[in-house]
């Protein structure tokens, strides 16, 4: 019997293959296959996704790190460019297997890990975006509080910080709670006031300090290449990090997509371009102030305090959507859906986003952030080498070994092909386990420091190969013919093409 039915690159299940998997225990509402009229998002839509999330404190500040470490401005900026250019390639490949079968994160893991082994990436996942999350509402809170005090007199209030950081996490999880959809509807109309609201912090730059000013001028620190590439490399694979997680569960945006064109257009756009603006409008502002307060401000909030009180109230109603639109996009929508995987009968998106509140309050996201190499070096090439990895599993399971055809109803069973043993694909843990261990070497043997120093890219080589190799005729892939017995293929005559195909089938083969 036909199960699915692929239209213009979109599969999507027959209504009766749907009704089949209501009662699955790895079926619920939101982790179900979108439908065609879901499919709606636009290239606009992801512009302006990841538009309202690079538009954020740790963007702004991100190459004030690399400076600190020694490189000049525009070493710093290509870093960061270059960074989201290569994760914008897992970031685009992940993105089709959503659009096209119309499935989130944690299902989409079950294609490689297995039924029950789909936990394993999904809760790394979720953890990382927890610390995020955390981290994002620690700088909002913080900002929060350098803007309420620079106004009033709460910085007499004990313990104001923690209170303006609480405040705001609650304000970030009501926000998540209300779901996606609320989510792509703030970033529509979000992505152009931040963006309004960051070229006029650049032009305030430029007018105030007569030019862009001293920092901009300012020569790289390094004598040597040896003494560049030292730091570039570990600074490139903290750049790629920073994204790495979407690069993961893109596939709970892609999934609404209306076709691989819009998502491929809006992402290849908006990603690098804002990431690399959003820098460099961060780093000329912070040059302009050592001109016109004497000292380098690399703090929004604290730059926003020296203004006037209509200033310090538009800046930050900026600072709070600017957190806003980074932290319920890219931070709650992965531990929200791993917390649903866990137990889809019973945990709902919303409870799963106050769960990742409350993990985010156990991460301690102050002190993630307390030191700069501690912040770019460890957070950021740590979870980088934990991540890379299952990249590398998850492109070379869609691309390579299932060459982008899968039975979608048993993604849905626990008995099903994907089920592997007991649930759990042995290949893709041991492909991990490898794809960590070998980048983890460079930290244990001084010779092999370049493992370390490139431990994203590095994992998702070796595990993406070592998978591919344990995978080859594995029993769980589609047989030549299987995908198009299970499939009805619409082409561009529609409907029409549908009758010829259901009348060839006979009744009831088609929901």
């Amino acid at each position: 019997m036909k199960t699915q039915i692929e239209k213009d690159g979109i599969v999507t299940l027959t209504s009766e293959a749907a009704d089949s998997l209501k009662d699955s225990h790895y079926w619920n509402d939101d982790l179900r296959p979108t439908t065609q009229e879901e499919h709606h998002w636009t290239p606009y839509n992801f512009a302006s996704l990841w538009i309202g999330m690079c538009i954020c404190i740790p963007t702004y500040t991100m190459a004030s790190g690399l400076i600190a470490l020694g490189m000049n401005w525009w070493q710093a900026i290509i870093t960061i460019i270059l960074g989201n250019l290569i994760v914008l390639i897992p970031i685009l490949l992940n993105t089709h297997a959503g659009t096209k079968f119309g499935i989130p994160y944690p299902v989409f893991a079950r294609l490689w890990f297995g039924s029950k082994g789909a936990h394993i990436p999904a809760v790394a996942r979720a953890i990382v975006a927890a610390a995020w999350f955390g981290i994002n509402c620690w700088y909002g809170g913080a900002a929060i509080d350098v803007l309420l005090a620079s106004m009033t007199g709460w910085e007499n209030v004990g313990g104001h910080t923690f209170i303006a950081f609480f405040a705001f996490l609650v304000l970030n999880v009501l926000v998540a709670y209300r779901g996606p959809e609320a989510i792509r509807k703030m970033e529509f109309w979000a992505a152009p006031v931040l963006l309004v609201l960051g070229l006029a912090l650049l032009i305030w730059a430029l007018t105030a300090a007569g030019g862009f000013g001293p920092m901009l001028s300012a020569p790289s620190k390094f004598d040597s290449a040896g003494e560049f590439f030292a730091i570039f490399f570990p600074s490139l694979t903290g750049t790629i990090a920073f994204w790495a997680t979407l690069a993961l569960n893109i596939p709970d945006f892609g999934r609404y997509a209306k076709s691989q064109k819009a998502q491929i257009v809006g992402q290849s756009i908006a990603l690098p371009g804002t990431m690399g603006l959003f820098s460099f409008i961060g780093v000329a502002v912070t040059s302009a102030t050592v001109v016109v307060f004497g000292e380098a401000i690399w703090d929004p909030a604290a730059l926003l305090s020296h203004f006037p009180p209509f200033v310090i109230f538009i800046g930050t109603v900026g600072i709070i959507l600017a957190a806003l639109t980074t932290n319920v996009a890219a931070n709650v929508v992965a531990p929200a859906r791993a917390a649903e995987n866990l137990w889809p009968k019973k945990i709902t998106f919303a409870g799963g986003a106050v769960l990742t509140g409350l993990l985010a309050l156990a991460m301690q996201p102050w002190y993630l952030v307390g030191d700069i190499s501690t912040y770019i070096m460890v957070f950021l090439g740590g979870y980088g080498a934990l991540l890379g990895p299952i990249d590398g599993i998850a492109i070379a399971d869609y691309w390579i070994v299932r060459k982008r055809k899968l039975a979608l109803t048993e993604l849905y069973s626990g008995k099903g092909r994907y089920s592997y043993t007991s649930g759990f694909n042995k290949n893709s843990i041991y492909a991990l386990i490898i794809g960590i261990v070998i980048p983890l070497l460079g930290l244990f043997i001084p010779g092999l420091r370049f493992l370390w120093d490139n431990a994203w890219t590095i994992g998702l080589i070796v595990a993406g190969g070592v998978y591919s190799y344990l995978m080859r005729e594995n029993p769980s892939c589609l047989k030549a013919g299987e995908y198009e017995e299970m499939t009805v293929m619409i082409d561009g005559e529609g409907s029409r093409n549908v009758s010829v195909n259901m009348a060839k089938q006979g009744p009831g083969s088609v929901g």
